[in-house]
């Protein structure tokens, strides 16, 4: 054999045994891959959104000079500049990751039409006299009136906008049109949806649809309204309007109950529901199914809690909108306070299975605006108002924002909050969607900071340090919006949190878990457990030694980072669990003070500051419970 006919030999001889060591290197690692990810799902990334925000479809957003429609709304959210309705111009920070247009689905597109004097509203005396009192500056009389006759079932049949009109139908399928134009899949999700505008004599029932289906789906139906013969202001009837459109369309849709601190009382029945109906299995069951997640804090006031509920609460008493309801045609009385607010209807769902064996208030918490100005603004140093007549100016601070006989509440008392944070794998609407239905999602009231909560029965004390933590927190735990099992592997739960700062927004001062309970006999408890204190204070009776401090100067509308940590964790076993007592649990993070959206105000334009809200305010984070069912 020859030089060359030896070195094509080798040659050979090395492929072959090349191949018999993948060979043999395939078989061995088949099962067996070096990446630790490798079929693990679990969510890596906190997508932020809103689920609540209104256009000038709206007719209220119209009437308050809201000239920015679904389109606008969309480019604002995705991080574009854009000319609020007033004339100024408007960014974000930082762009949103998805947002829901829910404009209300009674008389959608109707204002639009009438600003642009479309002739069948201005052949109608009434809906001329709008259109020239709004044309005059006289919109926000104008938008009392409409919300007032509405809740009264008073509003002009000749004016409506029914579901089947072809005004009607033109409105939702540009609605649609501008979802799936925006909708930009591992980008930015643009959710079709709407908000069902019950109102009980004043009281506010009304529910943003949030759906997971595209346009092909989403035309198959008009939206639900609240008049009649086609729509109700029961939410039973909605929840059959969803199901329906679920079996027509074989698509998917949720129901998000606004916010209930404007309710009266009734967002939240324990025994019968506003109509005097009492509460029955298909009640609980429908509610538990359509509505996983729950709104609860936005600009019209925090719903968390209240100090009347939560006396020993020192932070319960939060931008805390208790007046009375939406039209402020009556007031709020404390008997009415447990209806309203999230800690107590979670409370109230335990006991509520206790008697049906379905919990109706199992609920995830997010936050959003309810901006009516087509602008999803939740930071204190850029916010645009609840409507575009509340816009950045001299004035709004003193403008009355409901002025009745029963009393007035001005602009400034309105709040720059929140935000939906979800844990997904993905942004899309698929996946966010899934997400929500499985309550793995958590409040905030405008910060970004990115808070994760575990619960099981056999964790390690220092698994909540280790770099795997996530992974650790899924296979021996379950997550927010999670169901605890009994198991004998330890006597009480074990809860673990991490808490990480918004990088443009104020160190962490603490995190808490608050825990809720039915005891034996029947009765509802609360009580909470501060877990994690920042600048290393003590914890003595279950709370932070002291405060964290304030270094908010109300001369510049400036704060320092000094004080608080970017980071907080913190590892907790319930000291009095009781495994027959049915429980929750939720955490609660708090910043350190900073400026209210109303001292930038004053600084920027040069006003005093309002005596009736606080200079400083420390935002916050509501996560989704953990359940623990004997």
């Amino acid at each position: 054999m020859g030089k060359r006919s030896s070195l094509v030999a080798i040659a050979i001889a090395g492929v072959a045994a090349t191949a018999t060591f993948t060979q043999v290197y395939a078989a061995h690692h088949a099962s067996n891959d070096y990446s630790p990810y490798v079929a693990k799902p679990h969510p890596q990334n906190v997508y932020w959104g809103d689920t609540h925000l209104h256009t000038s479809f709206s007719m209220d957003a119209g009437a308050f000079g809201n000239r920015l429609g679904p389109e606008k709304a969309y480019e604002f959210a995705r991080g574009d500049e854009v000319v609020a309705s007033m004339g100024q111009k408007a960014r974000l920070v930082r762009p949103l990751d998805f947002l829901v247009v829910a404009d209300h689905s009674d008389n959608m597109g109707f204002f639009p039409d009438m600003f642009e004097g479309k002739a069948h509203i201005l052949s109608d005396a009434k809906g001329k006299e709008w259109h020239d009192r709004v044309k005059s500056g006289d919109g926000a009389s104008v938008a009392m009136e409409i919300i007032g006759l509405f809740s009264q079932g008073e509003f002009p049949e000749s004016l409506m906008y029914f579901p089947d009109s072809k005004p009607y139908r033109n409105a939702w399928d540009r609605t649609l049109d501008a979802a799936e134009k925006y909708n930009e899949p591992g980008r930015f999700t643009a959710f079709i949806g709407y908000e069902w505008t019950s109102l009980i004599k004043g009281n506010n029932m009304h529910r943003v649809v949030v759906y997971r289906d595209g346009i092909d789906k989403g035309k198959q139906m008009v939206p639900y309204t609240t008049y009649p013969p086609q729509g109700s202001p029961n939410p039973r009837d909605l929840w059959k309007w969803m199901a329906n459109y679920e079996d027509k369309t074989g698509g998917n849709v949720l129901a998000i109950a606004h916010n209930g601190n404007l309710a009266n009382g009734i967002m939240f029945p324990l025994g019968a529901q506003y109509d005097g109906r009492k509460l029955d299995e298909e009640y609980v069951s429908q509610r538990a199914q359509w509505e996983p997640i729950y709104e609860i804090t936005q600009i019209k006031g925090d719903g968390e809690a209240h100090p009347v509920l939560s006396p020993n609460d020192e932070f319960a008493d939060y931008e805390t909108w208790d007046f009375g309801n939406l039209d402020y045609s009556e007031a709020k009385t404390d008997s009415m306070l447990g209806g309203e607010y999230g800690r107590e209807a979670l409370k109230r769902g335990l006991k509520l299975e206790e008697r049906f064996g379905v919990n109706p208030y199992k609920m995830g918490l997010i936050g959003s605006t309810d901006s009516h100005t087509s602008l999803a603004t939740a930071k204190e140093d850029n916010y645009f108002g609840k409507a575009s007549s509340m816009e950045p100016s001299k004035e709004r601070m003193e403008h009355p924002f409901f002025k009745t006989e029963a009393g007035t509440i001005y602009y400034r008392q309105t709040t720059a909050s929140g935000l939906a944070a979800v844990w997904a794998n993905e942004n899309t609407r698929e996946s966010l969607f899934d997400a929500m239905e499985r309550k793995e999602v958590y409040a905030t009231t405008g910060s970004r900071m990115t808070v994760r909560l575990f619960a099981g029965w056999d964790f390690a004390k220092g698994d909540v340090d280790q770099a795997d933590f996530v992974n650790i927190g899924y296979e021996k735990g379950v997550p927010m919006g999670g169901d605890l099992k009994k198991t004998a592997k330890a006597s009480a739960p074990q809860l673990m949190v991490q808490a990480l700062k918004d990088p443009d927004g104020g160190n962490l001062d603490r995190v808490q878990i608050i825990k809720g309970w039915l005891d034996n006999k029947g009765n509802l408890h609360e009580k909470i457990y501060d877990v994690a204190c920042a600048d290393n204070r003590p914890i003595e009776k279950n709370r932070c030694n002291k405060p964290v401090g304030n270094t908010v100067d109300t001369k510049t509308a400036t704060y320092s980072n000094r004080i608080g940590d970017a980071q907080l964790t913190a590892f907790w076993q319930d000291p009095e669990f009781d495994a027959t007592q049915r429980a929750f649990y939720y955490v609660r993070v708090l910043e350190i003070p900073t400026p209210r959206w109303t001292t930038y105000d004053a600084v920027r334009l040069g006003l005093p500051l309002p005596k009736d809200v606080p200079a400083s305010q420390q935002e916050r984070a509501y996560t989704s419970p953990v359940w623990y069912t004997p």
